[in-house]
């Protein structure tokens, strides 16, 4: 047993609570120990917390995490003890959708990520012996970052070079790939195209950059916070549309002359992706990237997809980690992906101050330094 620090969502909207529990470090073939460094905040952590999305409670939450391997088990071949990593979503590797190239649509992806266990239901994450004992749910996307120590597998750590700091570098395994990764792999928005964001958190604000480096324009980003559509502005939009203030719709068709190529909503409001589908030039795509509530709907209108209108989901940016996050990281070195002017820097013990401001936008991508920077 290995004693890990952890933040316990005991319960629905309850904030995060801290405690002492033990992790099962007896590894399987497949597992990587990971001393955890920094992980990011995601609206989905909130949204987990809050039971929009079922995981079973309490549990140790996070899943935008990097640190520095400590142990791997005996059939693990691509990291090793030392070796610097971010951790990203879990996906089995053995169903269909794995194996074509395709893990962010794994056939077992809720389970995986959402289950609050490894596949077959185990845990490694308990309650010490003097707090009563007792599992708490963990595997929260193959690693509940949260924590001191994330019980990872081969298939969701990515290795990474030394030079730029991991506190830097953590979200790359969630929101960053996602927003970033609908542009370049999704989707593959050529030179030119026309390309509309709406929502301009971390996953937009990654969408928006990803667009601009490739020479799609115009690049028009859509929100209703004045500073985001200015940092939105500063990153690459083009054009910028506060929704609280203008007709969107008709902003839109002005600025494109009718109709955009491509609309990628990030808010999961079903009001917007109805807008993202009104919003599209004949041929056009409208991509849902933000993750809803379970059981939400939204309405299109049948006629407009008779006009060649692709309407489609994308999970992940349909990002394999271990290929497309040393792509961003370059991509970062050439000054092209500045992904670093989104980051804010907590303190572990300040979880639930980023939290409320990644809940109320006050920041953009809150980061939790926990451990030791030295080792990053």
């Amino acid at each position: 047993m290995t004693p890990v620090r952890a933040a316990v969502t005991e319960g629905k909207g309850a904030p995060f609570v801290f405690e002492n529990l033990e992790l099962d470090t007896a590894l399987r073939p497949d597992e990587v120990l990971v001393k955890v460094v920094a992980t990011g905040v995601c609206q989905t952590d909130i949204h987990v917390r809050d039971q929009a999305l079922p995981v079973p409670l309490p549990a140790v939450l996070g899943h935008e995490g990097a640190g520095v391997v400590e142990r791997v088990g005996d059939g693990v071949t691509s990291v090793a003890p030392g070796d610097r990593v971010v951790m990203s979503y879990q996906a089995c590797g053995h169903c269909r959708p794995c194996r074509s190239g395709n893990p962010a649509y794994c056939a077992v992806s809720f389970p995986a990520n959402f289950g609050g266990a490894r596949l077959d239901g185990s845990n490694a994450l308990r309650r010490t012996p003097e707090a009563g004992g007792g599992e708490i749910h963990g595997h929260f996307f193959g690693q509940s970052s949260f924590a001191t120590h994330a019980l990872a597998t081969e298939r969701n750590v990515v290795k990474v070079d030394d030079g730029i700091p991991l506190e830097l570098l953590a979200p790359l395994g969630c929101g960053l790939q996602t927003g970033a990764g609908a542009v370049l792999n999704s989707l593959r928005i050529p030179a030119g195209a026309s390309v509309v964001v709406i929502g301009t958190g971390t996953v937009g604000l990654a969408a928006v950059m990803a667009a601009k480096a490739t020479g799609a324009a115009p690049v028009i980003a859509v929100d209703i916070v004045p500073e985001r559509l200015a940092l939105a502005a500063e990153l690459g939009a083009t054009h910028t549309v506060n929704a609280k203030d203008e007709d969107t719709a008709a902003r839109i068709a002005e600025i494109t002359g009718g109709g955009a190529d491509y609309v990628l909503e990030i808010t999961a409001r079903p009001e917007m992706l109805t807008l993202a589908v009104d919003a599209l030039a004949p041929l056009g795509t409208a991509a849902l990237i933000g993750g809803a509530p379970a059981g939400a709907r939204a309405e299109v209108d049948m006629n407009a997809l008779l006009g060649g209108r692709t309407v489609r989901g994308i999970a992940q940016g349909d990002s394999v980690p271990q290929l497309f996050i040393p792509q961003l990281i370059e991509l970062y070195k050439a000054g092209r992906f500045p992904f670093d002017r989104l980051i804010t820097p907590y303190g572990f013990d300040e979880i639930n101050e980023a939290v409320e401001d990644t809940r109320t936008g006050a920041v953009i991508k809150p980061v939790l330094r926990i451990g030791d920077p030295d080792v990053s």
